[in-house]
């Protein structure tokens, strides 16, 4: 187990943060910069179109996609690991998690024009699509392809397990903590709640994340957001603060002024990328069901994803972390603490109840993580072995939320970070080996009479 802790810690040190940054960096060069030219046009194509009727083939709604892998970003990393990453990169973590966040945009909208453009139907007529998809379909080297998309489905099928075991044990013990309730019979709650959505296919997990997602973040934001404004003339100082660190740290652990800055970017870095998971290739498993008429227009969503869960939700728990100063408090350092930084801010602006809307926030945010991760698992083995087993899958990861709740099988949990590097370095591989075909299938969209001109002549007539 230490063997295997090491080489997890190195691996999810600068080795994948190096991998991930400059891809994110070269797919944004080679999309000429496409999140800084297009802003405004992205959002009157996304937030500015829901409600409106959606052209195109698919199974559910471009929002209803959006919501569904939101579910899967948006979650403890937000709430427990922005402030963790505060303790021990300093403020200016927060700095290089919005860099970090703004480039990763190029990589997730790459990986989702991906699924999108390689999609399939299943035998139950959904739309089905993802790193599995593209691997298979778009890299057209003998086996290749074939190989490294069962390598992504049998690694991210196994990853899930200890995965869905931690998280439903971090819902678990925060509802023993905050209300002295049963982890046992949290488990089984959660287990039947899940099994009833994830069992009603692509359809119902859209359905409950359209109302669920927007609910549980907009109540998440406003609370925090009622912090900033009672802080109100803090503001400036903590942005300075954040600028000033970012490129000249004092608060981060570390050796000399070199170390620091190289941990204060590290955890940057790291923060934004396990909150938003450009690069892990799940997004597109969502994002492949929706409504649209080309792959592009739904990879616009993909960029939205990256807005509202790393540059808006963990934006704010930094702020509400910094100007409420609970990160200079002299035990902020332990390891229990400074991961209930975030409740500690909130209890001493709302009194009790603060830690309640933080532990009723984590909860809700957990369990439509497990929900949607268990969409995810089944669609590989759906991909490996057929739509039984994706059924099948879907029982074995119920049954495993039960079982990490009550903290059972915590041998496996060690497995998880070393796992998950393998589920990312084929999607890496297959995403640099198609980039081609994602430079080329942004110049169709941006120079089609069809798709962004017949959008731009609409927007002036």
């Amino acid at each position: 187990m230490e063997i295997i802790t090491a080489i997890s810690t190195f691996l999810w040190g600068y080795p994948i943060i190096i991998m991930l940054f400059f891809t994110s960096v070269y797919l944004t060069f080679r999309l000429k910069f496409f999140q800084f030219v297009y802003p405004l046009y992205i959002f009157k194509q996304t937030i500015g179109r829901v409600g409106k009727k959606t052209k195109g083939k698919g199974t559910i709604t471009p929002f209803q996609t959006l919501t569904t892998a939101l579910s899967s970003t948006i979650g403890a990393a937000n709430i427990v690991g922005v402030p963790v990453a505060i303790m021990l990169g300093g403020p200016g973590a927060v700095f290089w998690m919005w860099v970090i966040a703004v480039f990763g945009m190029a990589l997730k909208f790459g990986e989702t024009a991906l699924g999108v453009h390689y999609r399939e139907q299943n035998a139950a007529g959904e739309y089905v699509g993802g790193p599995t998809y593209y691997m298979k379909n778009g890299i057209k080297w003998p086996m290749v392809g074939k190989i490294l998309a069962a390598w992504y489905a049998t690694f991210l099928l196994i990853e899930l397990v200890p995965s869905i075991m931690v998280q439903s044990n971090s819902v678990a013990s925060t509802i023993e903590e905050s209300f002295d309730f049963s982890p046992l019979i949290t488990g089984i709650i959660i287990a039947v709640t899940v099994g009833i959505v994830v069992f009603g296919g692509v359809k119902r997990i859209g359905k409950v994340t359209s109302y669920l997602v927007p609910f549980m973040a907009g109540f998440y934001i406003i609370a925090g957001m009622i912090i900033i404004f009672m802080n109100i003339t803090a503001v400036p100082d903590a942005f300075a603060l954040i600028f000033t660190e970012a490129f000249n740290p004092t608060a981060a652990l570390g050796g000399g002024a070199g170390a620091v800055l190289a941990e204060t970017i590290r955890w940057g870095f790291a923060r934004g990328i396990y909150s938003n998971e450009a690069g892990l290739g799940t997004s597109p498993i969502a994002h492949a069901a929706a409504k649209t008429d080309h792959p592009i227009r739904q990879a616009f969503w993909a960029v939205i994803q990256i807005i509202v869960d790393t540059l808006i939700i963990c934006t704010i728990t930094a702020l509400v972390v910094i100007m409420t100063g609970v990160w200079q408090d002299s035990d902020a350092h332990e390891d229990s603490v400074r991961e209930a930084l975030t409740a500690r801010a909130f209890g001493e602006t709302f009194g009790p109840i603060g830690n309640s809307v933080v532990s009723l926030a984590l909860v809700i945010f957990v369990f439509s993580t497990i929900t949607v991760v268990v969409f995810y698992g089944a669609r590989q083995a759906e991909y490996l072995f057929g739509l039984w087993a994706g059924t099948v899958m879907k029982a074995v990861y119920v049954v495993s939320i039960v079982i990490g709740a009550i903290g059972g099988a915590t041998v496996l949990w060690a497995f998880l970070d070393l796992t998950l590097f393998f589920v990312i370095l084929p999607n890496i591989i297959a995403v640099i080996l198609l980039s081609p075909k994602i430079i080329e299938l942004k110049r169709e969209f941006f120079k089609s009479d069809d798709y962004y001109q017949k959008d731009i002549r609409e927007e002036n007539s």
